[in-house]
């Protein structure tokens, strides 16, 4: 008899994650599905299980956080966070603490969204903090970590960002035509990334594996071990 197994979600209400909750309590894998956020999701189903807090305060609510697979799709812009401290504290902090109070009680896997050009070194203050995020879940004794790296995200969101917008109307025209070594670079739908995160748990692997943006808008979500 197939055992159930509960999800856990921190970031429910964004763009991939809003995809990724319905995903998650439509799946014959769980029978309990936490979201984990500030605000309540507007959901109601008998699996589903909210845990209204700050995430500045896991460390305190680590026992209600009890799950076998963990979904981080917690993350931010510059503008929208209003400073670069309050981005790397999306980005980085929490996601980070995510990990360790997770880890600490005995998941098994770590799914969490990162961006494409991801890099501990790079120049530019995004793609280095999700480097250095990246690098630190790495850290955590999963057995399996999968990191995504969609590229821009093509998706309604309840808060509008203008430039974002304009970006998916111009990859939307320009995705047939980026080919070859720009494939990469055409733009992916959340619907995608949600798509493939719930598939990476499905597989039950192990290990620190990583879906690049070209992977998951085909739909096979190819993991790249390194």
């Amino acid at each position: 008899m197939k055992r159930h197994q509960t999800a856990l979600i921190a970031g429910a209400s964004g763009l991939i994650g809003s995809h990724l909750l319905l995903l998650l309590l439509a799946s014959d894998r769980y029978d309990k599905v936490i979201a984990v956020g500030r605000r309540p999701v507007p959901h109601v189903h008998p699996k589903l299980e909210q845990r209204v807090l700050e995430l500045d305060y896991l460390e305190e609510h680590r026992l209600s956080l009890i799950a076998d697979d963990v979904f981080c799709c917690l993350g931010t812009t510059m503008r929208q966070a209003g400073s670069k401290e309050a981005f790397y504290k999306v980005d980085y902090l929490y996601v980070v603490k995510l990990a360790a109070v997770t880890a600490s009680n005995f998941a098994a896997q770590f799914m969490v969204v990162s961006s494409m050009g991801a890099d501990a070194k790079s120049r530019f203050y995004y793609n280095r903090v999700k480097g250095e995020m990246e690098q630190a879940v790495h850290q955590t004794p999963f057995r399996a970590i999968h990191v995504f790296r969609p590229s821009l995200l093509l998706g309604e969101r309840d808060e509008k960002r203008a430039g974002e917008q304009f970006g998916a109307v111009v990859l939307r025209v320009l995705n047939p035509l980026l080919l070859g070594p720009l494939r990469p670079y055409r733009a992916v739908p959340a619907l995608a990334v949600a798509h493939a995160m719930l598939r990476a748990a499905e597989d039950d692997g192990s290990g620190w594996l990583v879906h690049e943006s070209a992977e998951i808008a085909a739909g096979s979500s190819l993991p790249q071990r390194l």
